[in-house]
């Protein structure tokens, strides 16, 4: 392996791409659990969803603001490492991004004030629109991501000039191409776990801290946060399943060396065994120490046992992907979803039987389980990525092709800068948000009475009363 230019500039991508990943990832499914909680204080009228909302909404907005700040990074390295992808690819790419902008940054970016510091300026259903709004403006710009890298991965609709120059040809097929889709829901359905695994791991940490139960009129916010939590992970967890499974089925059909990297298979034949683990070796063209389940291959992947499954031996080494990093990465993402179902499940009986806030061992399962929507996300997105290697538009034009005209030297500068800035920022922030997240909702709302100037020598005037942010609204 040689540190050139090339390797590292996808080692600078890959770091700056995994941080920001993490935010839009958590954010888009707290957007909607925040419209959520408002909805339901609007309808109820119990002051425990509000008193959540207020809770979760500071978490959105400092977590909003590192992914604003992380994405900004992503689109400057378009242009200082990747000029001539933009170059050749950016009359198909740039108005996909484009659009982002136009449709769901601007979006998010209006009504998010009116989110954070409307409380008090606007009447709770025109603040409850804004946070709708901002709920779907996360959505739409997943949609607009999504659909240019799908293109990446799936590239139609499309003619490449005598210059090498992209021309779409076809918007409609640029946008929906072949993996966009299941691309989507897939992406969607992880942000909703991811949030709900944060929200549970959360709300399970003070449920554990809580020295009685509450009163009888009703649970405490953690436990009704928790609650939902639960549920949400209980539905989703199993759709998730069902949706990888439809985006794989798509990439044999249409990303073929990905899927025979994911699964490790070097032989094309008709009876692909289900490879559990290996130790994958590219040299050799063969995995060590496999464990596999001989002959059920096609069965998995819902194909006639008669179909030949073409390996990695089908396409020549130096169009092979780097099969170690997807084959490893896709099983701990599969790993990660079975618990996630099995976390669902047996809390969704825990709470039929009533017994969910007793279980202290199935709470501090919540808690263990708070990072791991995290991992599963930046786990597939090494299977997408990887999996696509040596392409960056994926059997058009390759990642060697793609890479800025700059030197080895410059590229590891800016790389060591960017780690040693994302490891002070980034890790500041995690650990604010994870102190927001120990106090709990009741705490973290608490503020100091207001301070009254009083003239030298008057007696202290009476404090007012503290207010609830909103209290007006």
């Amino acid at each position: 392996m040689e540190f050139d230019a090339l390797l590292l500039s996808r080692l600078q991508f890959a770091f700056t791409i995994a941080f920001h990943i993490l935010f839009p990832a958590f954010t888009i499914g707290l957007a909607a659990f925040l419209a959520v909680l408002e909805g339901l204080w609007l309808w109820t009228k119990r002051d425990a969803f509000k008193t959540l909302y207020l809770f979760w909404v500071k978490i959105f907005a400092l977590s909003f603001g590192m992914g604003v700040v992380s994405g900004i990074v992503l689109s400057y390295q378009f242009g200082t490492n990747w000029s001539e992808f933009i170059r050749l690819t950016g009359g198909v790419i740039g108005p996909l991004l484009a659009y982002e902008v136009l449709t769901a940054f601007f979006l998010e970016a209006s009504f998010l004030g009116v989110m954070l510091f409307g409380w008090k300026k606007v009447g709770p259903r025109l603040h409850f629109l804004a946070t709708v709004l901002v709920a779907v403006g996360t959505t739409i710009s997943a949609f607009w991501i999504l659909s240019a890298n799908s293109w990446m991965q799936t590239p139609q609709g499309f003619e490449i000039m005598a210059d090498g120059r992209f021309e779409a040809t076809d918007y409609w097929q640029v946008i929906f191409n072949p993996s966009f889709p299941s691309r989507l829901v897939h992406m969607l359905l992880a942000a909703f776990l991811t949030t709900a695994l944060v929200v549970g791991a959360a709300s399970a940490y003070r449920v554990l801290k809580e020295r009685h139960h509450p009163p009888v009129a009703g649970w405490s916010e953690s436990r009704i946060s928790l609650a939902m939590a639960i549920g949400l992970v209980a539905v989703v967890a199993p759709l998730q399943l069902w949706a990888g499974h439809w985006s794989g089925e798509v990439a044999h059909h249409h990303q073929p060396s990905k899927t025979a990297a994911i699964e490790g298979y070097w032989e094309t034949r008709s009876d692909q065994p289900f490879v559990i683990f290996g130790i994958p070796d590219r040299e050799a063209q063969k995995n060590h120490l496999e464990v596999a389940i001989p002959g059920v291959g096609n069965a998995i992947q819902n194909l006639p046992r008669d179909e030949v499954i073409q390996g990695l031996d089908a396409w020549p080494r130096e169009d092979q992907p780097p099969a170690a990093i997807p084959f490893f990465a896709f099983r701990v993402m599969v790993g990660l979803g079975l618990l996630m179902i099995l976390l669902g499940v047996v809390g969704a009986f825990l709470l039929w039987r009533r017994r969910l806030f007793e279980s202290r061992w199935f709470l501090r399962f919540c808690v263990a389980m708070g990072p791991s929507g995290f991992i599963a996300v930046l786990a597939g997105w090494m299977v997408t990525e990887v999996g696509r290697q040596p392409w960056v538009v994926y059997g058009v034009l390759r990642t060697r092709d793609a890479v800025s005209p700059v030197t080895a030297g410059d590229v590891a500068t800016s790389l060591i800068a960017y780690i040693v800035v994302y490891a002070i920022v980034f890790t500041a922030g995690a650990i604010f948000i994870l102190r927001l997240m120990a106090e709990g909702p009741v705490a973290a709302l608490a503020e100091p009475a207001p301070r009254q100037d009083r003239a030298p020598g008057t007696p202290l005037a009476k404090a007012p009363a503290d207010t609830t942010p909103g209290e007006d609204a």
